[in-house]
């Protein structure tokens, strides 16, 4: 058990050193539109430290690109709006994290749609625990120097999308959402939340849409659907009828 328990670590490392590495790619994106938008480096790199989740901090600056300082209320309450998903993370991943004050202050810090992913990803407790502190620690040490990187030499980019950058975390979280795309109810929810989120991008601020897509996992689990859970029961109370 020693040696499974050792190959899933393994996994999970790294699992959370490519995840870590292909978010930070797109770091770079953000310096460079942060500086567009009007941030100076300092600011930019301020931002990522204290805010550090990319969601939120691509809606404040494509708010401020889009209004200016004006639009500063508008961009602090969709970027507000916008990490509220990541309380929802924090008490899903709590029990795996462990207690402690300090250690629940780290965690706080790199709860982010990364750490968590990786973590539950793993099957095992400590694999679990190995994902998301491995994913969110080389996520926040790359996001931030990416980051400064993009601010530094934007202007010598130019426009960040036209590298692909922008594709490589959905890269990363596609890898670690295949394997598990073993069962109906599972890809059910993947496929509803991708056209959900697909029909809504063109019309929602980013981020948005992938909140909302989540109402599909939502309805899905509550109500059940795509189990087979209901179609074994019958054969399980003939099976036990049988034994009696």
């Amino acid at each position: 058990m020693s040696s499974a328990r050792s190959a899933a670590q393994r996994s999970a490392l790294r699992q959370g050193l490519a995840v870590g590495a292909a978010t930070a790619a797109y770091g770079v994106s953000f310096g460079a539109l942060a500086v567009a938008s009007g941030l100076d480096i300092w600011q930019t790199c301020v931002l990522s430290l204290l805010m550090f989740t990319g969601g939120s901090q691509f809606a404040l600056v494509g708010v401020l690109a889009s209004g200016g300082a004006s639009a500063g209320g508008a961009a602090i309450a969709s970027a507000a709006l916008l990490g509220v998903r990541n309380t929802a993370y924090g008490i899903r991943m709590k029990p795996i994290v462990g207690g402690g004050f300090l250690r629940t202050v780290a965690a706080a810090w790199v709860t982010i749609d990364e750490s968590t992913a990786v973590s539950l990803a793993q099957s095992e407790p400590r694999a679990r625990r190995t994902g998301f502190w491995v994913t969110g620690i080389a996520v926040f040490i790359g996001w931030n120097l990416t980051t400064l990187i993009g601010a530094l030499i934007g202007d010598v980019l130019g426009d960040t999308r036209m590298y692909g950058l922008d594709a490589a975390a959905a890269a990363a979280f596609l890898g670690l959402l295949w394997p598990r795309l073993t069962r109906l109810q599972p890809v059910a929810v993947a496929c509803g939340a991708a056209i959900l989120a697909g029909i809504l991008t063109p019309a929602l601020a980013p981020g948005l849409p992938v909140i909302l897509a989540a109402i599909v996992a939502i309805l899905v689990g509550v109500f059940n659907w795509f189990s087979h859970t209901r179609d074994d029961a019958p054969g399980q109370a003939h099976g036990q009828e049988g034994e009696r």
